[in-house]
């Protein structure tokens, strides 16, 4: 998620305190998670965890049963508790995440970053051992024009060309601007006819089925196209994000559509309380 609608949407965020509970339960062991893929987390959710104590809050996640991570860039995210990322050298977050037990993958850069230094994202990200650079949208202009559409496909394109030549995979995940219409079309639609295959992978976002944004959907449609997906349970009922297992997805459907559209990985983003509650579901939930 984007650092404005991450702010937003986790204003329910379990108090200190409480979060200190949660962990308090002791390891969890996984053995099995859908389609054999680590549970991962996305880091947002505990920022202001990280921002004091990195390593403890890496070893606190894989306490709470989680295998990988997903982090937030240095630069693009300094003022939300990421910054303090920078002070560390590739060699030294590697060491932090292994001690910890958790693996790392994919960070979230925004696209100011990349537009005004690309490369210097691309030199961190492989310094830190990343094969994925997402960034959370383009940036576009809340009422887009197709121009504006294609201009933005174009200019991203440019970046995934960037960043595959360093042998990073860029992708796009599925806030604000993506989920706009032009001409009564979603705008998320036409960045799959513009945006290269070969360049750009996608990230989706499964709350956005409160917009009607079906994950299973999209997978089965557009199969091959996804990297990974950020992970939320949901009440069609409640109209209300819930742990993962309870409320109204089918899970089971929306994994095995995964696999259809190529998801490499997957990170559950609520807040802590809802994020450890889904650790049990995930590692029961069997997929074929």
């Amino acid at each position: 998620m984007s650092a404005t609608s991450r702010r937003d949407f986790l204003k329910t965020t379990a108090t200190r305190a409480a979060v200190v509970g949660l962990f308090a339960a002791g390891v969890i062991e996984l053995r099995a998670s859908p389609l054999g893929m680590p549970i991962g987390c996305q880091t947002w959710p505990v920022r202001e965890m990280l921002s004091k104590d990195f390593p403890g809050t890496m070893k606190q996640l894989a306490a709470a049963g989680f295998q990988s991570v997903e982090l937030c860039s240095p630069t693009g995210y300094a003022e939300y508790g990421f910054g303090g990322l920078s002070k560390y050298s590739g060699a030294e977050l590697r060491r932090i995440l292994a001690d910890a037990g958790v693996t790392c993958v994919s960070s979230h850069f925004t696209i100011a970053e990349l537009r005004e230094n690309q490369q210097k994202a691309i030199a961190w990200a492989k310094d830190a051992g990343l094969t994925q650079i997402l960034v959370p949208s383009l940036g576009g202009p809340v009422k887009p024009t197709m121009d504006d559409v294609k201009r933005a496909a174009d200019e991203y394109n440019k970046m995934g060309e960037h960043s595959a030549s360093a042998g990073i995979q860029q992708g796009l995940h599925n806030e604000e601007f993506e989920l706009s219409t032009v001409d009564g079309k979603r705008t998320y639609d036409l960045l799959f006819a513009l945006l290269d295959p070969k360049l750009v992978k996608f990230q989706f976002q499964v709350s956005t089925i409160s917009r009607g944004y079906d994950a299973a959907d999209y997978f089965t449609r557009y199969p091959g196209r996804f990297i990974s997906m950020h992970v939320q349970g949901w009440s069609a009922e409640t109209k209300k994000v819930v742990p993962v297992g309870q409320g109204t997805l089918d899970w089971t459907k929306i994994f095995r559509a995964a696999k259809t559209g190529g998801i490499k990985n997957y990170f559950v983003e609520m807040n802590l309380e809802m994020m450890k509650a889904s650790v049990p579901y995930l590692r029961n939930l069997q997929v074929s």
